[in-house]
């Protein structure tokens, strides 16, 4: 599992834009930028979209007042379904990435089996802080729970 102090790996992924999906490295795009990524199991599921997403949009200009460049939400999800998703939670301003493969998802060594749920290889609830691609803090939920990623709690560990 990625640590802090690590760096992340050169992973392609999938940003959901209105032309559609945007292949990026994590390396463009996060070099340079101090960054707050944060993942979710799944779009549209209930404390993602009650809880956590909404807690990012509510807190992003508090935490780009702490010098957060970007704020980037990545799920196990295809990017027309970020999209969507990103939209229907009015969370302009908040980059949403898709990991639709879950190859960076696996990279970090963040994946769980949500096979039971009917929802294949996901990835663990999470937040972390980035300075470009190191890992300057990270916070991984105990399954099922929602404390330690939630955008209060990053606020509070900047």
């Amino acid at each position: 599992m990625i640590s802090k102090g690590d760096k992340l790996p050169s992973i392609q992924v999938f940003e959901a834009t209105g032309e559609g999906p945007k292949p990026v490295t994590t390396e463009e795009l996060f070099s340079g930028k101090k960054t707050v990524l944060f993942a979710v199991p799944g779009a549209f599921t209930p404390t993602c979209s009650a809880k956590h997403l909404p807690g990012f949009v509510e807190k992003q200009d508090a935490l780009k007042a702490k010098g957060v460049d970007q704020i980037v939400c990545m799920s196990v999800n295809d990017a027309f379904v970020m999209k969507a998703w990103g939209d229907s939670a009015n969370a302009d301003g908040i980059t949403m990435l898709a990991d639709g493969n879950a190859a960076l998802t696996e990279a970090l060594g963040l994946e769980m089996d949500g096979t039971g749920f009917g929802m294949g290889k996901r990835s663990q609830r999470f937040a972390m802080v980035l300075d470009g691609t190191e890992v300057s803090e990270v916070f991984v939920e105990d399954p099922g729970a929602f404390e330690v990623s939630s955008a209060e709690h990053v606020l509070a560990n900047l």
